[in-house]
């Protein structure tokens, strides 16, 4: 039987259809950890400008880097799977609490507003859809967002990558599998060079590239407050020999200081003394996955549990 991989319209939220757009996502959150979303609001031609920016951008500050970057390293004449560095180049945005788009190096003018318009536009749809997840398990409207505040509000970022042609796919990965530690992320990918792929009952799945969709996928915090319900999902980036790969995914995470834990509403009430997950500041826990972004992410939750008696639980911080 072949799988299909989840490809939901958003617009048909506003109408008849609804009921049966929200069982699309939650079939899509409990059974994948991720979908692809057409029709998602942003405007197409703000994402076409993004995209000819994004790849101006690489081709005339980052290529050149890059192709030294693999000469330096003899990575082009490698015999043996290297399990230890990506084959990508990219740079990161912080947009919350506060931006550091004004102070990267290289980026034209242009550049900067446009990306500063497009995550205005991902961050509302981040918690638009958050809000649909609390629908669909049955939390109160913007408990997801509250959990995520912190004292400062979320932490929001975009990793800009862009994934060279490679000579030795089969030896270099464009990216590890990993899961993603934070939140809901959102990814705008490259519709003509794929490389995405998911992991489902054992098998790599490709996530299909199409023009003007955003790629959503659930991060371990949503794990551990939905305790389980919805799992992060290992994924990867397989190399390509032919073809430059733009990939620009937005991280919607909690605050540093938030402190995460499963939602009380869903837990049993005989298991409430044994829940599965721990209880922990997110920030700590990002300390952990720096070292183990790139195995398992049970260990992390194992180190979390052992540092639980630590954390002092007050409620949810409320926006």
């Amino acid at each position: 039987m072949e799988i299909t991989f989840p490809v939901i319209d958003f617009s048909k939220l506003n109408g008849e259809k609804r009921g049966a757009t929200m069982e699309m996502i939650k079939d899509a959150c409990e059974n994948w950890g991720f979908f692809e979303l057409m029709n998602h609001g942003i405007s197409h031609e703000l994402m076409d400008t993004v995209e000819r920016l994004t790849k101006e951008h690489y081709r005339k500050c980052m290529e050149q880097r890059f192709k030294e970057m693999v000469e330096s390293k003899g990575l082009e004449a490698v015999q043996s799977e290297i399990n230890d560095l990506d084959w990508e180049s990219t740079f990161f945005l912080r947009h919350l609490p506060e931006s550091n788009i004004s102070e990267i190096p290289d980026l034209e003018e242009d550049y900067r507003k446009v990306m500063k318009e497009f995550v205005v536009e991902l961050e509302k749809l981040a918690e638009q859809l958050l809000d649909l997840l609390c629908e669909n398990l049955g939390l109160e409207k913007g408990y997801l967002k509250k959990a995520f505040y912190g004292s400062k509000g979320p932490t929001f970022g975009t990793k800009v990558s862009n994934y060279p042609p490679c000579p030795k796919p089969e030896l270099i990965k464009g990216l590890r599998a990993h899961t993603d530690a934070g939140g809901i992320i959102l990814l705008f990918q490259d519709d003509k060079v794929s490389g995405l792929q998911l992991l489902k009952d054992d098998q790599w799945i490709d996530v299909p590239p199409i023009k003007h969709s955003i790629v959503i996928n659930l991060g371990d915090q949503l794990e551990v407050i939905t305790n389980g319900k919805y799992e992060s999902v290992m994924h990867r980036v397989i190399a390509q020999t032919d073809g430059t790969r733009m990939s620009i995914a937005s991280f919607y995470n909690p605050g540093s200081d938030s402190v995460i834990y499963p939602a009380p509403a869903l837990l049993d009430k005989e298991a409430e003394k044994s829940q599965v997950y721990p209880k922990f500041v997110f920030e700590d826990y990002m300390k952990v996955y720096a070292g183990l972004k790139f195995q398992d992410k049970e260990p992390r939750f194992e180190a979390m549990k052992t540092m639980e008696s630590t954390v002092n639980l007050g409620p949810i911080a409320t926006v």
